[in-house]
């Protein structure tokens, strides 16, 4: 479980404990959501049980929302509560939230759920639950201001005044046709200065940007990034309005997105929890080791299929670990590079072409160095030119072919419409291992009479 971000007064627990009611109230609810979403995730199951007592379902709504943790805590959680008090919660949590904590349940407890709800609150849930997870539906709030270009200032804020305690944000408000179709938008500041019976089409921005509803996340956060709004609305084909995303869900998706994709780049299914079972991080990671095992075997029978080269030229055993780690390396430096802009969207069609040469460029510079230092160093180590320039040879091909290929997996699983990121740091420096061997080794098969 997460630990607690402040120091939370243990008294609070003890008031739980004692079943001490008035005093436990008048100080847990003092406190952040945050912080008691904190202490709440450390509690037992007995005392858990007490403090949904203490609790009504709009405060627990509040705290429940800034619960961040495993699928199974919320399923344990959700199962202890009583079915009408666990679905008084859902209707007070803002809709996209609520989708959020039950896409993590399963079919059946969320089927209880919805069947116990308010039937207005149950439908705009079921909507909701009905888009593909990671798409812009899934993360969006139906709770927003919609208002006509016909009306007033004055008029609109009277609606803002109105519909404000229910919004999760009153800071843009949309203008839409009498189809619901997007046509506007104000922001609260516009409402403010503008006269009381100026007109919102006279005010609003008809250029808005908007989503897709069925838009990656990934993608409604590049462009959150891009524009810094607060909110981004989200429609249907037909510009038809049908919710909106708040900054503070995008936070949300470029965690997980970030978590995820360095999951990928580590090789592993997810990151580890601490207090995970080793037996289900050990399933997680078992899939890419596996692979990653027959790779190392075809590495092996390809170095077999040089052992003539090999027992005739001994000494070039021991630099074959120096040039698979320096291909590895750079090839693994370049991924690193094409993912990071592949994730921002700083690549455009002309951008791919500029890091590809630039990549070639920067790998024939520093295979060319570290050949020239290497052969260098091979050859008064050695005492042989001819061995030294043989790897010298070898450093510089390897890093430029591994170098190239570490730009190019990504963007071709890119296009691929491949996550990039499973071209993971593990797979990349598997492959360049046996690029940078079959190099090493077929020079030196080729100038064995020279050595």
């Amino acid at each position: 479980m997460t630990e607690p971000r402040v120091e939370i007064d243990p008294s609070i627990k003890k008031w739980l404990q004692d079943e001490a009611y008035d005093s436990f109230r008048s100080h847990f609810l003092q406190l952040h959501p945050y912080d008691q979403a904190r202490l709440f995730v450390q509690l037992s199951e007995e005392e858990r049980v007490t403090f949904y007592s203490f609790l009504s379902p709009e405060e627990m709504a509040l705290l429940i929302e800034h619960v961040d943790e495993e699928t199974d805590f919320l399923q344990s959680i959700m199962n202890e509560m009583e079915t009408a008090y666990a679905a008084s919660i859902f209707e007070h949590m803002y809709t996209d939230d609520a989708v959020d904590v039950l896409q993590e349940l399963d079919d059946k407890l969320v089927t209880s759920f919805l069947t116990t709800m308010d039937d207005n609150v149950a439908e705009d849930l079921q909507d909701l639950l009905h888009y593909d997870q990671y798409t812009a539906g899934s993360i969006m709030t139906t709770e927003y201001i919609a208002i006509f270009s016909q009306q007033t200032a004055k008029s609109a804020m009277n609606i803002l005044k109105k519909e404000a305690p229910e919004a999760e944000t009153i800071y843009y408000v949309y203008v839409v046709d009498d189809f619901n179709q997007l046509v506007g938008v104000v922001s609260l500041r516009d409402l403010i200065v503008h006269d009381e019976d100026t007109f919102i089409k006279d005010m609003m921005y008809n250029n808005v940007e908007s989503v897709f509803v069925g838009e990656d996340q990934e993608e409604v956060a590049r462009k959150m990034k891009d524009y810094d709004f607060l909110a981004l609305p989200v429609v249907d084909s037909k510009k038809r309005l049908l919710g909106i995303i708040t900054v503070d869900d995008i936070l949300d998706v470029v965690d997980e997105e970030a978590t995820d994709d360095y999951s990928k780049f580590a090789g592993v299914s997810d990151v580890d929890q601490v207090d995970q079972n080793p037996f289900i991080a050990a399933k997680q990671r078992l899939p890419w080791l596996i692979i990653l095992l027959f790779l190392g075997l075809f590495t092996a029978n390809l170095i077999g299929n040089f052992e003539e080269t090999l027992n005739k030229v001994t000494v070039l055993a021991v630099f074959i670990p120096l040039i698979a780690g320096m291909a590895g390396n750079s090839g693994t430096q370049a991924l690193a590079v094409a993912v990071r802009g592949l994730a921002t969207g700083n690549f455009a069609e002309e951008g791919v072409t500029k890091l590809i040469f630039r990549e070639a460029g920067t790998g024939l510079v520093t295979g060319g160095t570290c050949g020239v230092v290497v052969t260098f160093v091979v050859a008064l180590w050695q005492g042989s030119w001819v061995l030294g320039l043989l790897v010298g040879s070898a450093i510089f091909c390897s890093l430029f072919v591994a170098t190239l290929a570490g730009s190019l997996v990504p963007l071709v699983m890119h296009k691929l419409k491949i996550d990039p990121a499973v071209a993971s740091g593990p797979f990349i420096t598997t492959i360049n291992d046996v690029i940078s061997i079959l190099i090493y080794l077929g020079l030196a098969t080729t100038f064995m009479g020279y050595l």
